[in-house]
């Protein structure tokens, strides 16, 4: 087995997002008095005492609701319950006891998992005895805390690690590749990540902005293990006008800095947008591996030309980043997503590769003779020597005589004699010139 799950679950707006955040030690869950605010599950790391473990926070459960939004969080919850090995289950201690608490606490006694009952808001010892009423509720004692403050958080923990003692739990510290999915709201990055779970992982609507956090799912199969970083689409900046909504990009934007593989999904019916070439030119400028998926493929009116039209109106929008593989799909009818990993993971291996040290040299030399440096003001460049002193992205270091008599015309083109003798299709790499001293 892997890690203790735990899953924090409740009614909306009892604080489970900021509990979650203080045991994760770093803000990841977005915290707004909003109801709702957290929609899909999202993971991260934690320990306590001398176990590690992964915490997931939860969309809120209304058990009654209609509303389509809040049914499939009551349904994501479900499933996060499923998945849990311990629950924390969380009230409002200001508030009181409320129907919606009896009805989560009926489904938490159906799923027969280790419930800990945590009464939050309790402030002041003199809000200590608001706890006494939620022992109604059948599911143990309650333990009080004041997320907001930090306080009774050990004794909380204390509780929820007792419950460990009882399984066996490997640590588990494989190498994920890390993929985000990036693009516009509604594009279907969630339906493309659940297509590849064969489960639904998120929740998929045709609001756009259902998805507002970045939540990532772990899968493993035959090329691999991956992590889908499914992110918030980023709008426009004048159309950004919720508090949330910022938060949302600054999510996507990390999610870009964390991710190995950065996968642009474009609607067909609507091409590349300026804020498409923004959200991946952040990516390019990292030197991340990228490939672009262009969505919604079955909507489109095809003839023996419609393809070529497409990836030339496509490249002539993404000109700086001419190495990204393209690929054609559907996330609904599910045309050609089998081989979205297996590209993904192609970019990754060139994003990972490392080139001898003497071919290297061999190809730069040849490269100098085809071509000569042309002079700027009175010198021409010269490269004595170039090796490469990392991977991901490949990175390249140029001895040289004097790095200001480097034209960007020469520079793009010994990059293009990297990528043709070495197939970094894929990726960025990236290029540093140093001056070799006497």
């Amino acid at each position: 087995m892997g890690k203790p799950i735990v899953a924090i679950v409740g009614r909306p707006n009892v604080g489970k997002s900021t509990l979650f955040n203080k045991i994760a030690g770093r803000r990841i869950a977005i915290v707004q008095d909003t109801p709702g605010v957290t929609r899909d599950r999202i993971y991260a790391e934690a320990e306590w005492l001398r176990y590690n473990f992964t915490i997931i926070d939860t969309g809120g459960i209304e058990p009654e609701s209609n509303d389509i939004i809040l049914s499939q969080m009551r349904r994501q919850a479900n499933i996060a319950i499923e998945t849990a090995d311990v629950i924390v289950f969380i009230v409002d201690g200001k508030e009181g006891l409320t129907a919606a608490d009896r009805e989560v606490a009926q489904m938490l006694r159906k799923s027969k998992k280790p419930v800990v009952l945590v009464v939050n808001k309790i402030d002041s010892l003199k809000d200590e005895n608001n706890a006494y009423e939620f022992y109604n509720l059948g599911i143990g004692d309650p333990v009080t805390i004041s997320a907001s403050q930090g306080l009774g958080l050990g004794d909380m923990l204390d509780m929820v690690v007792e419950n460990f003692k009882d399984h066996e739990f490997e640590e588990e510290e494989e190498e994920y590749i890390k993929i985000a999915m990036v693009g516009r709201p509604n594009v279907g990055k969630s339906s493309l990540i659940n297509k590849l779970l064969g489960e639904e992982r998120l929740i998929v609507s045709d609001i756009p902005g259902t998805t507002r956090d970045s939540i990532d799912s772990y899968i493993e199969n035959d090329l691999g293990k991956f992590i889908l970083i499914d992110t918030a689409g980023l709008r426009r900046k004048s159309k950004v006008k919720e508090e949330i909504e910022r938060y949302s990009v600054i999510r996507t934007l990390a999610a870009i800095e964390k991710a190995d593989v950065c996968v642009l999904m474009v609607d067909a019916q609507e091409g590349v947008s300026d804020q498409d070439e923004k959200i991946i030119g952040y990516a390019h400028e990292l030197n991340k591996a990228i490939m672009v998926l262009v969505n919604k493929w079955d909507l489109i009116e095809k003839d023996d030309k419609t393809l070529d039209k497409f990836k030339k109106e496509i490249s002539s929008k993404l000109t700086f980043m001419s190495y990204a593989p393209f690929l054609f799909i559907s996330a609904k009818t599910g045309q050609r997503t089998h081989k979205v990993l297996e590209i993904a993971k192609e970019c990754y291996d060139n994003y990972s590769k490392r080139i001898a040290t003497g071919i290297l040299n061999d190809v730069i030399s040849k490269a100098v003779l085809m071509k000569e440096p042309p002079v700027v003001g009175l010198n021409r460049l010269k490269i004595y020597y170039v090796t490469q002193t990392g991977t991901k992205p490949p990175t390249f270091v140029f001895f040289v005589n004097d790095p200001q008599t480097l034209h960007f015309s020469y520079e793009r083109y010994l990059e293009n004699q990297l990528r043709s003798s070495f197939d970094f299709k894929g990726t960025g790499i990236k290029m540093e010139f140093r001056e070799r001293k006497k």
